[in-house]
């Protein structure tokens, strides 16, 4: 299986960024101590490691992770895991992820999102023989649910969504809601920032713990802060980077990853890294 790219590079990285604390070229030039054409080169994509290490300064970005992306140093390990199964699917110019999660003994199951079509989740469904019991979102962008009405038509599967984030027939929860099935339990954790109701669903149950956090966080990246990008950072700290290091992070694009390797290599969170 060929593998799933980084969702973002170090010049989306810096953009998010400098979105994010609303900062212009000029400001952010001079706050860096760069000149204006050091900042263009550096967000066309040229890596000038001096630059960069500066930029990541102002911008309370990790230097040697930002570096590292930009050299293409790393790349989260395959990551497998009895009871989880991720589909990407193309949508537009992009991709998307969805998931599915069982009890491997009483072959129930929860899928979340649908991405943009959920032709292998149904698939893997039926040659599972599983029961699929509740459809979860993690928010509701397009592509993150673009067939959902397939997946509860062929499964009878409830749907819910934060109540910060109302959906066409979901049902919603507060945040703090948990659900259990067989040996699995889901703790519904407000991840708010890049979206209104965006949710990280944590599941206990199989052999490591498993966070669904949709565009909260990426391998090496994470979500545009289109609520708020501060709430964002602070939400992805205290709810999804305290969990244990061998947790599998599962995205809402993007390879999987774990929270042990986002503290080492995630620029947006510094405090984790030596430099």
């Amino acid at each position: 299986m060929v593998p799933i790219p980084l969702e973002d590079t170090f010049v989306d990285v810096l953009s998010k960024a400098q979105k994010g604390f609303k900062l212009g070229d000029a400001d952010l030039a001079r706050r860096a101590d760069v000149s204006l054409e050091e900042l263009a080169r550096a967000k066309r994509g040229e890596v000038e490691e001096e630059v960069l290490r500066k930029l990541a300064r102002s911008l309370n970005l990790g230097k040697s992770s930002l570096v590292e992306l930009a050299r293409k140093g790393w790349f989260p390990d395959p990551l497998e895991l009895d009871g989880l199964a991720q589909f990407n699917t193309p949508f537009n110019d992009m991709t998307v992820n969805s998931y599915l999660v069982w009890d491997s003994r009483s072959k129930e199951a929860v899928a979340f999102d649908s991405g943009a079509n959920a032709y292998g989740m149904m698939a893997t469904v039926r040659t599972q023989n599983l029961q699929l019991k509740h459809l979860f979102l993690t928010h509701t962008h397009g592509d993150h649910v673009a067939d959902v009405d397939r997946i509860r038509s062929e499964t009878g599967a409830r749907m819910w969504v934060s109540e910060k984030e109302p959906f066409p027939e979901a049902e919603t929860f507060a945040e703090g809601r948990s659900f259990e099935l067989g040996v699995l339990r889901i703790e519904a954790r407000s991840t708010t920032g890049h979206s209104v109701g965006g949710t990280t669903y944590v599941i206990t149950g199989l052999a490591r713990p498993v966070a669904v956090v949709g565009d909260a966080l990426f391998a090496a990246s994470m979500g545009g802060g289109g609520i708020s990008f501060l709430d964002a950072l602070a939400n992805n700290r205290r709810k999804i980077l305290l969990l244990p290091d061998d947790c599998v992070v599962c995205p809402g694009h993007g390879p999987l990853t774990t929270v042990g390797w986002e503290k080492k290599h995630n620029p947006f969170f510094p405090e984790f890294q030596k430099s």
